[in-house]
């Protein structure tokens, strides 16, 4: 444990020098860097050494779960994606769909997203910049910079792994998207937001209730340190509206029954997923 500590700090070390040496030699008034991929056009923050830095690289990002993600979703389908970040998913996923509504609340991030949509002239996204919540007002967020995907909630618990970049801390406006969106059903909810995923969902289940397929982050680290949740707090908010639980990192497809001897098992072995899938049956 203390030699996978070790590793773990000594990546997030170099992840930071890397960050901090890319805004050097692009120089600070550099605030986004234009990068063109099979995708689409994305604007990208220099310092981002998590999204930003496989677009640049790369010239794609997760291409393995968006071919999941697109087989839940049709021409006729309206799609919601709540952390949308610079919209790496979001921007594939619009040019498939009818209408796609994005969330994003940190503040920098939204600012690329709602460029990256202009760019590749995505005029079915509707745009948010607020966060998901069980309850309107605002919630505390730290705003990453060596890995701006990462930016959450203010963590119960706090970790090194948190705060290695000096994020900045900030107040942003929250909903619950039972009152955003009331009638609004969705083909596919996609949900990636660091921890704050058992409190957006609690305030969404008549999105839920009328909507087909959720894919969402699954970190034990989350769940424990972010949220201060249970597997089964978790599920509380998920279990009522979906039939099977497909986990990719597993090839496991399990029914609902099982849902919280599969997570506990994850949760204990600390094994994560970046977008296990609840569906409801088809029939």
């Amino acid at each position: 444990m203390i030699a996978r500590n070790a590793v773990g700090h000594l990546k997030l070390f170099v992840q930071l020098v890397q960050s901090k040496l890319a805004s050097w030699l692009v120089g600070e008034r550099v605030q986004a860097l234009l990068v063109q991929t099979p995708r689409g056009i994305f604007a990208v923050d220099p310092m981002d050494r998590g999204v930003g830095r496989r677009l640049l690289v790369d010239g794609a990002y997760s291409e393995v779960e968006l071919a999941r993600l697109v087989t839940h979703v049709t021409p006729d389908s309206d799609v919601l994606i709540v952390g949308a970040h610079v919209g790496a998913m979001a921007i594939p996923l619009a040019k498939i769909c009818r209408r796609l509504i994005a969330l994003e609340p940190n503040p920098a991030s939204f600012g690329l997203l709602k460029l990256n949509v202009r760019l590749n002239e995505q005029g079915n996204v509707e745009l948010l910049n607020l966060a998901a919540s069980d309850r309107r007002g605002t919630l505390e967020m730290l705003l990453n910079t060596a890995n701006s995907g990462g930016s959450k909630r203010v963590p119960l618990h706090d970790r090194r792994i948190y705060r290695y970049d000096a994020p900045r801390q900030v107040s942003v406006p929250a909903e619950r998207l039972d009152d955003l969106l009331p009638d609004r059903s969705f083909g596919l909810i996609l949900m990636d937001i660091e921890g704050s995923e058992y409190y957006a969902l609690r305030g969404m289940q008549g999105v839920l209730a009328r909507s087909r397929t959720l894919a969402v982050e699954f970190l034990p680290h989350h769940l424990r340190d972010v949220a201060g949740v249970t597997v089964a707090q978790f599920l509380e908010p998920i279990s009522p509206h979906f039939d099977t639980l497909t986990v990719p990192s597993k090839n496991l497809t399990v029914g609902a029954p099982d849902f919280a001897r599969v997570l506990g098992e994850m949760y204990l072995r600390n094994e994560g997923d970046d977008s296990i899938i609840f569906t409801r049956g088809r029939g």
